[in-house]
């Protein structure tokens, strides 16, 4: 997560490109810093037969994303989706969680710094697992032979 959170935020926004796009997403793209409006970026998703346009926000932060920048990213998002996601390398408070979920409202999925270490994991991006096989020898056992 050091490492993540140490990106510059273009690249942060660009690593969320690759994990959507390693994910399944088609068509990704981030959007230029200076006009995003609140956009970092779309994708399509195809699921089966059908297909949803999905706009993503990313949040390098420390701590919690509050209920805030969730409605902002909501008020961004209206009508030019299906879908909304915030990615973050920190957490999200109670209150952005019940409102990414408020019924009502465009339903917006968030995914926190634990879940994108998992993603980035599963997906092999920037990390390689390694299985140590460690070999304990019994004395005892060779000693009786």
């Amino acid at each position: 997560m050091d490492a993540v959170r140490g990106m510059a935020p273009d690249a942060f926004e660009r690593l969320a490109q690759r994990l959507l796009r390693e994910a399944g997403f088609v068509q990704v793209t981030v959007t230029q810093r200076s006009n995003d409006g609140g956009i970092d970026g779309m994708g399509m998703l195809r699921v089966n037969l059908i297909s949803f346009q999905v706009l993503f926000q990313c949040k390098r932060y420390q701590g919690a994303v509050g209920a805030g920048a969730v409605r902002d990213f909501r008020g961004a998002m209206a009508g030019r989706c299906d879908k909304g996601l915030i990615l973050t390398t920190g957490t999200f408070s109670p209150e952005a969680k019940r409102e990414a979920s408020r019924d009502g409202a465009d339903a917006i999925d968030l995914i926190d710094g634990d879940e994108l270490c998992d993603l980035l994991n599963r997906h092999q991006l920037g990390v390689t697992t390694r299985t140590v096989e460690q070999v304990d020898i019994n004395p005892t056992w060779f000693a009786h032979v």
